[in-house]
């Protein structure tokens, strides 16, 4: 009777097994695999090659090839087919090579004798470590049931190379996790740290990837899915009744838990083998490689799905639980693929920096990284299968680059960087309790922007004169249900007391865009940042938006109280969100509460519609404020979620500052207070340009303050204005050149 492909599998990992088990140096269990694998598969050739950095690939063992090949035969990310199983983390199976796309003939292997070429990628949780390759003389193609024997081989490779079972002491082949590694990802929040690294979801290690009773491991798997089951029922009975609008994303969960084809891959997987754990993570490198490729939205949210179930369904098989006891390391640097807002905060301030292999730079954690002044570097791609906990890291959120395991140096370099930055904080705090006074006379108002009660001490250190942005959306965002009236009425209250008399203007909830609240039915919207968010879901909604208004007045308690009201485009919202503040004075007024002694209410200027709103609107407003992230995406039509086009339009670009000049000209007209709030605002250059446009106040992060400060004091702003001019006359698409050549002079 012809053996089947489960029997054929099992004896070939069983003979694989006894390879590993032996007591023998990396290389000699290489060399013993390759050949066992070509005897099993009748085979010339087998060869593996191994990821020498993170564009290389080097020939580390092989039967069939030129002996002396081995490590001297490298190949880039990409090159040849080998380079290409790589790269597309796709298997290559063909009778004829040479006439594949892509081939590249190496002489000095000697394998122009073969015809037949299969590589399969060696891969786990997406993160490709090298390929496995087998060939023929005879111009074949390899049936599917000897390439999924060569996916269940490729999968113990993978995990037998995570645990280092091929290094070699010669240093021919390098252990992983060992080596420095240079992530370029894209900045989240500016700030440079050091540090070690904490991983928010530590990595399930699968230790015994090969399985000796394939029916015991079909029962621990059927148990595993029976409690991953219940919990996700659990989970979405609990979400019935505090979160409703929680329910379609639970109800996926629900589709893949009760999978029959998802259950039935990884019951073939055991049978031809494998581990219960490694057939389920077989399952997820296979899901997490397609979410590589996947464009489509609706695509890539379920096969996030199906890997976040197959986390879970790991940690119920090993024990190895989220929560591992570990204690964070001194100079902790929170390492996660994504993170929420309440799970961040639940950290405190500890954390020395955030790297994520998502985000976003409006996200949660990106607004409470700026509150907290720490840097944070977004789309650090597989960060998380690389990072250990423990492992040394520097964070560069200027660059938007982080340095894991950095050589000497790095670390100099780094260490240098660093000491530049403490020496300007110290030369910043001399000048903490002086104006912003700029050499022509001129004061600007530096404020901060805030979002949690632990913002406000950095309000005295930080030299602002007051909170120019309070971010009332946060907490919205680190609830699983509406916050009742009261618990925001004493937050607020809290935050007026922390501010010490001084302003604090308070922004409505805005919400929408990345900022999506779990417990308000999600919106299918093709482009959000410009959807159904801010002051719209507030006059949707007018009951959130009262609740809210109710609360600020009532914190108050007769206290001046300054609101301002977010993403207003034209003179009839603001109107309508002006009435609803009346109405809740009003209603505090019958109800005997205590009025705020004085209301300032205004409105954030982020959409170019605004600018050109009729003159009534600039007298009828008590103030205005630029969002400045905001208003930039909008006017140059590049998302600044899109690292491809973001940073191609220069804020100091002439139609941009020509805008913010006629802001600043009609507001002066209509005796309306104007302010800049944005990342902008707390770039020095930018700033005194702004300044020098007239505006009269500026809102950035705390730690911005000072070198903002100190720039404003040494220069005049009629000279500057002169420079801009001129840059103007000539038609320089951006003042950036000619304000930086100016500035040197002035120093």
């Amino acid at each position: 009777m012809p053996e089947t492909m489960e029997t054929a599998s099992r004896r070939l990992l069983g003979r694989l097994r006894d390879v590993m088990a032996a007591d023998a140096a990396g290389q000699t269990r290489l060399d013993r695999i390759v050949g066992l694998i070509a005897g099993s598969m009748g085979a010339e050739v087998c060869s593996i090659y191994l990821f020498r950095d993170a564009d290389t690939l080097e020939l580390c063992a092989t039967e069939g090839l030129a002996a002396e090949a081995v490590h001297k035969t490298r190949m880039r990310l990409g090159e040849g087919l080998v380079g290409r199983v790589a790269r597309t983390r796709q298997v290559i199976n063909t009778a004829d090579a040479p006439a594949e796309r892509g081939f590249r003939y190496m002489p000095e292997t000697g394998e122009e004798r073969y015809s037949s070429f299969c590589g399969i990628p060696i891969q786990r949780l997406g993160d490709v470590m090298g390929v496995l390759v087998v060939q023929f003389r005879d111009a074949r193609r390899l049936t599917a049931d000897e390439i999924y024997a060569l996916e269940v081989v490729a999968m113990v490779l993978a995990e037998m190379t995570e645990l280092g079972a091929f290094t070699s002491d010669d240093g021919a082949i390098m252990a992983r996790h060992q080596q420095p590694v240079l992530f370029r990802g894209a900045t989240g929040q500016e700030g440079a740290a050091g540090g070690h690294v904490f991983l928010h979801e530590p990595r399930v290690v699968v230790t015994n990837p090969i399985a000796e009773d394939p029916q015991a491991e079909l029962v621990r798997l059927q148990a595993a899915i029976d409690t991953l089951r219940v919990s996700v029922d659990e989970m979405l009975e609990r979400s019935v009744s505090t979160a409703p609008d929680q329910v379609q994303v639970l109800e996926a969960y629900r589709m893949f838990a009760n999978s029959k084809s998802w259950l039935r891959r990884m019951e073939e997987d055991i049978r031809g083998g494998l581990s219960a754990e490694a057939a389920v993570e077989k399952e997820q490198s296979l899901a997490r490689s397609r979410l590589v490729e996947a464009g489509d939205a609706y695509l890539r949210d379920r096969l996030h799905d199906l890997d976040d179930l197959s986390n879970r369904l790991l940690r119920i098989l090993t024990g190895q639980g989220s929560d591992t006891g570990a204690d964070l390391p001194d100079n902790p640097v929170l390492v996660a693929r994504n993170i929420g807002p309440g799970e961040l905060l639940d950290y405190g301030r500890r954390l020395k920096g955030v790297v994520l292999e998502e985000g976003s730079v409006g996200s949660h954690a990106a607004i409470i990284a700026r509150a907290w002044a720490i840097p944070l570097v977004i789309h650090a791609r597989n960060i998380t299968t690389e990072a250990l906990n423990g492992d040394p890291i520097l964070v560069d959120g200027d660059q938007g680059v982080v340095h894991l395991r950095p050589d000497e140096t790095v670390k100099s370099a780094f260490a240098d960087k660093l000491a530049m930055q403490t020496r300007a904080q110290e030369r910043y705090a001399s000048i903490r309790e002086l104006p912003a006074e700029t050499q022509c006379g001129r004061r600007i108002g530096l404020h901060m922007n805030a979002g949690l009660m632990a913002d406000l001490p950095s309000l005295p250190s930080s030299g602002a004169e007051g909170v120019g942005l309070f971010r009332t959306e946060l907490q919205f965002l680190i609830r699983n249900q509406m916050p009742k009236r009261a618990e925001l009425s004493a937050l607020y209250a809290r935050v007026m007391d922390a501010a010490g008399g001084k302003r604090v203007a308070f922004r409505t909830l805005d919400i929408g865009s990345d900022k999506v609240l779990t417990y308000m039915k999600p919106q299918d919207e093709p482009n959000p940042a410009m959807g159904w968010r801010a002051i719209r879901v507030g006059l949707e909604k007018p009951g959130v938006l009262r609740m809210q208004l109710q609360a600020l007045i009532r914190a108050a308690n007769g206290r001046a109280l300054t609101v301002m009201f977010p993403f207003i485009a034209q003179m009839e919202e603001f109107r309508a969100a002006r009435a609803e503040f009346d109405k809740a004075m009003e209603r505090e007024r019958i109800l005997g509460h205590p009025l705020p002694a004085k209301v300032e209410v205004g409105a954030m200027l982020e959409t170019p519609s605004l600018a050109f709103a009729p003159d009534l609107f600039f007298q009828e407003v008590d103030f205005l404020s630029i969002g400045g992230n905001d208003l930039k995406q909008f006017f140059f039509a590049a998302d600044r979620e899109n690292e491809r086009v973001r940073k191609r339009y220069d804020t100091l670009n002439l139609s941009f500052l020509t805008l913010i000049e006629q802001i600043a000209r009609r507001c002066d007209a209509a005796g309306t207070p104007l302010s800049f709030c944005g990342e902008d605002a707390g770039r020095p250059i930018e700033a005194v340009c702004f300044a020098a446009l007239g505006v009269r106040m500026l809102s950035m992060r705390p730690a911005s303050i000072g070198p903002v400060k100190h720039l404003l004091r040494r220069v005049n702003l009629d000279d500057l204005r002169d420079v801009i001019e001129a840059a103007r006359q000539r038609g320089d698409q951006s003042v950036r050149g000619a304000v930086s050549d100016w500035l040197r002079g002035q120093t």
